[in-house]
């Protein structure tokens, strides 16, 4: 599928587990990024660092948004960046295409592995995690999970900048009518 790596399926929605993702930029460095211990197979603990799980989110996660909430303590903002697709207007909320434009958001840094089955269960069923290419400020490049929407879309009209911010302003940030 064009590389791209689909989370792990389980039986329940809460129990899609992620791995480790890995800045592709390796001339650069870890970016600032921080490297949990990964467990080894003998039981203990290995010093090889692994490293952080990155979030891209494009709509209701960002911040100021209802969803950010989800994320808010368990994930620390990096920067923006922009990913390969198409953004479509849900009402409510926006979805993620495949597609060949670019859609910008927010990346974030995984604080507790537990948060990302539960952005799946708050996500929902129309929603499928992946990893995916995020192009940073300066033009570096990180694999990140983010959610494609693969619901109906009788009702979706398309963003064509791929800016959500831009069509939906958080509430705090729209203009009083």
């Amino acid at each position: 599928m064009g590389g791209l790596e689909r989370a792990p399926q389980a039986p329940q929605r809460s129990g899609r587990p992620g791995g480790p993702v890995a800045p592709l930029d390796h001339a650069r460095g870890s970016g600032g990024l921080e490297r949990a211990p990964q467990a080894s197979g003998r039981g203990g603990r290995d010093h090889a660092p692994r490293r952080a799980e990155l979030l891209f989110a494009y709509g209701t996660l960002m911040q100021g948004y209802f969803l950010h909430r989800v994320i808010a303590d368990r994930a620390t903002y990096l920067e923006s960046g922009s990913v390969r697709g198409a953004l479509v207007d849900l009402g409510r909320y926006p979805g993620l295409l495949e597609g060949n434009g670019r859609v910008v958001g927010e990346v974030y840094r995984i604080e507790t592995p537990e948060l990302l089955p539960v952005v799946d269960r708050e996500e929902g069923y129309n929603f499928q995690r992946y990893r995916t290419l995020v192009t940073l400020g300066g033009g570096r490049r990180v694999r990140a999970w983010a959610y494609r929407y693969r619901g109906p879309r009788e009702r979706a009209t398309l963003i064509a900048d791929g800016d959500y911010r831009r069509v939906r302003p958080p509430p705090a940030c729209r203009p009083r009518t």
